[in-house]
């Protein structure tokens, strides 16, 4: 897994707008520029939050990633829950060493 090429990703997405605005016109090549997993391709394409918070995307980035995609506030937090139940609990990251695996 690749968390810290996808949080870049994310990152550059959530604070540059040519950045955004290569990946509007030309998606896979951008994506092609960072070592990511077809799983974590896969969800950035989506965007499946909940799949990103699992791999363990920090949850400032995600907010605004998912803003970017103009998920609201209430929909982006049942995504999360979604993903730990779908995913299971987050595997890598800050919120992997928390210990927490219910889904409220």
């Amino acid at each position: 897994m690749s968390l810290y090429y996808v949080q870049k990703l994310i990152y550059e997405l959530n604070r540059d707008p040519r950045t955004r605005a290569r990946y509007a016109a030309e998606r896979d090549a951008v994506l092609a520029e960072y070592e990511l997993t077809a799983e974590e391709r896969a969800a950035l394409v989506a965007p499946d939050i909940g799949l990103l918070y699992v791999l363990g995307v920090n949850g400032q980035l995600l907010m605004h990633f998912a803003a970017l995609h103009r998920i609201e506030w209430p929909d982006y937090l049942e995504r999360m829950r979604e993903g730990l139940r779908k995913h299971g609990p987050v595997r890598e990251g800050v919120y992997a060493a928390t210990g927490y695996e219910g889904v409220p």
